[in-house]
């Protein structure tokens, strides 16, 4: 598909493209304003370790879960006295020993409190991870410590009672001092041990520390009403869009000349542009400046010049449906071809729905009818409209049986004589699909203009009319597009004329 037919069809479907765009647009808003506003608050905290990069990861993890668990909620829930399970969110900030706890809440003094307990709570967790029941090692090595400086003073005392009462003994004496030294090392050790044993568990007590306290929210997080408001715009035309091309797919409605002619397999005679107004009435073919004027004359000038035999005079105009504007284009061709010096006889062979005395505002009494049933000869029923050169025969009175009358032989001499009489004959038919009283025309005419009513005629019609007229063996059959677009080949004969309809 051309860039140029997705554009056409957005044209075509824009107001499904509006109205959807709108009504998501306004379903935002709504949900927007009816949204309770949500505050958040967010406090930051520090997880000061000792240990590696790996241990630092699996410590914060495990904070993070004590926060969120439901143990800590509860105690939320009790201590602040609020209603409902509290909302939380942490966040570990990568490669740093930072971690953020958000709370989220109707009011924002109770985001704040929750936010704050939270973090209080934590800290107070870590405590109790590292402080149970048993010893910790500083204890122990308190204890060791104190147990080495006892062998000490114990070592030294020795020592001076050898020293007072038996000075001579070399080999005691120093026995005694290599006691004392090695005793000295060993308390000198455990003191060093203690001292980073006791340094290590006062940093891992108190691991959990405020960075940044919980803030007062002053504005609410939610709902972020120019974001929903954009995005609810955006759904909808996205949506409108989409909804548009799928509803274009199932619209059998052909909208284009390209798929008209695709679908006939026949090129197009002549394209009228549509109207504003659907009016049957003549286009004004003395004012050159309508679009509609110009197209009527590019129709004859393509049908005259078409190569014919000089008896091939005979034109039936038809469509597959009702209100595609055969009668019109019918009327219309009929002064087109007046105009240009051409004698004209345009009979209303439609004798169910009448349209062409309406058109020429001409009386209905008596006409085709009449002449087929014998009540009247030809001369006394054809009547002369306003322009030179043109005749008009009208449907006459309904028979009870216009489909025999249609195809019976006094219809076949009938046409046969005005083609004689006339340089052309136009035969206005009903629908194809509607009746079966185009089908025995048919046969009758030379030339039969099919015309197609752009963004209306159903392209399963169209299939079933050409099926028709291919069985009937129709010597010629020319397209002519009705209520086309206006594109620029007419946009400069200037304001359009108000006509068609049938």
């Amino acid at each position: 598909m051309e860039l140029k037919q997705y554009y056409s069809i957005i044209v075509r479907r824009k107001w499904i493209i509006i109205i959807t765009t709108v009504a998501v647009t306004l379903l935002a808003v709504i949900f927007t304003y009816l949204t309770t506003p949500q505050y958040q608050s967010s406090t930051t905290l520090r997880v000061a370790t000792v240990e590696n990069i790996s241990y630092t990861q699996i410590l914060m993890n495990t904070y993070a879960q004590i926060v969120k668990s439901s143990t800590v909620k509860t105690k939320l829930k009790e201590e602040l006295q609020i209603t409902g399970s509290p909302i939380i969110r942490v966040e570990l900030i990568p490669d740093t020993e930072l971690m953020v706890i958000t709370a989220e809440a109707q009011d924002p003094e109770e985001a704040q409190a929750i936010a704050a307990k939270a973090a209080s709570l934590l800290a107070e967790q870590s405590r109790d991870i590292y402080s149970g029941s048993g010893q910790t090692t500083a204890e122990i090595l308190s204890q060791q410590v104190g147990e080495a400086e006892s062998e000490l003073d114990r070592a030294r005392s020795e020592y001076e009672d050898l020293l007072a009462n038996s000075p001579e003994d070399k080999v005691a004496l120093d026995a005694s001092e290599q006691s004392i030294s090695l005793k000295e090392r060993t308390l000198a050790t455990l003191l060093d041990q203690y001292e980073r044993a006791r340094t290590n568990e006062a940093l891992i007590a108190n691991s959990v520390s405020i960075v940044e306290p919980a803030n007062l929210p002053v504005t609410p997080s939610k709902p972020n009403k120019t974001l929903n408001i954009v995005l609810g715009a955006l759904v909808g035309l996205l949506g409108g869009i989409v909804l548009a091309f799928l509803v274009d797919n199932l619209d059998t409605r052909m909208y284009s000349v390209d798929q008209i002619e695709s679908v006939t397999m026949l090129p197009t005679m002549g394209t009228i542009p549509a109207s504003k107004n659907e009016k049957l009435t003549i286009a004004r073919l003395n004012d050159g400046s309508y679009p509609q004027v110009e197209a009527f004359r590019r129709l004859r000038t393509n049908l005259v010049s078409l190569e014919r035999n000089q008896d091939d005079n005979v034109v039936m105009i038809t469509s597959a449906q009702r209100g595609e504007g055969k009668s019109t284009i019918s009327a219309n061709l009929a002064v087109a071809l007046s105009q240009s010096g051409r004698t004209v006889v345009v009979v209303d062979c439609d004798m169910r729905l009448p349209a062409l005395h309406k058109i020429f505002d001409l009386p209905n009494k008596r006409g085709l009818t009449s002449i087929l049933t014998k009540d009247i000869s030809l001369e006394e029923a054809v009547l002369h409209s306003v322009y030179p050169r043109l005749t008009v025969l009208t449907s006459g009175p309904l028979p009870p049986n216009p489909t025999e009358l249609l195809g019976s032989f006094q219809m076949v001499e009938l046409v046969e004589k005005l083609r004689q009489e006339y340089d052309y004959v136009l035969l206005d038919t009903p629908a194809l699909l509607s009746v079966a009283d185009a089908a025995v025309v048919t046969p009758i005419a030379n030339t039969v203009v099919w015309v197609i009513s752009q963004g209306q005629t159903r392209r399963s019609d169209v299939e079933a009319v050409r099926r028709q007229l291919l069985n009937v063996g129709v010597k010629s059959i020319d397209v002519v597009i009705n209520r086309s677009s206006l594109d620029n080949d007419y946009a400069a004969y200037g304001q359009e004329q108000e006509f068609y309809r049938n």
